[in-house]
């Protein structure tokens, strides 16, 4: 079974990207999605930056035995 496209968009560029980044940068700012070109800008020398996990528009489903 392959896997499921899906699309995401960058809350700061608005460029659709295969993988988007789950993070907060502001001091209690919100959760957002970002690409990897906008990641460099909003991780870098920044002490709020929180990194929140990794979104795929690839999602590989498991095939279960049983």
């Amino acid at each position: 079974m392959s896997g499921t496209n899906r699309v995401k968009l960058c809350d700061r560029c608005s460029q659709a990207a295969p993988i988007l980044y789950r993070v907060k940068y502001e001091d209690g700012g919100n959760w957002i999605f970002v690409c990897p070109q906008c990641w460099t800008g909003v991780s870098e020398n920044n002490p709020f930056y929180v990194y929140g996990g990794t979104w795929k528009a690839v999602k590989n489903r498991k095939k279960r035995k049983g």
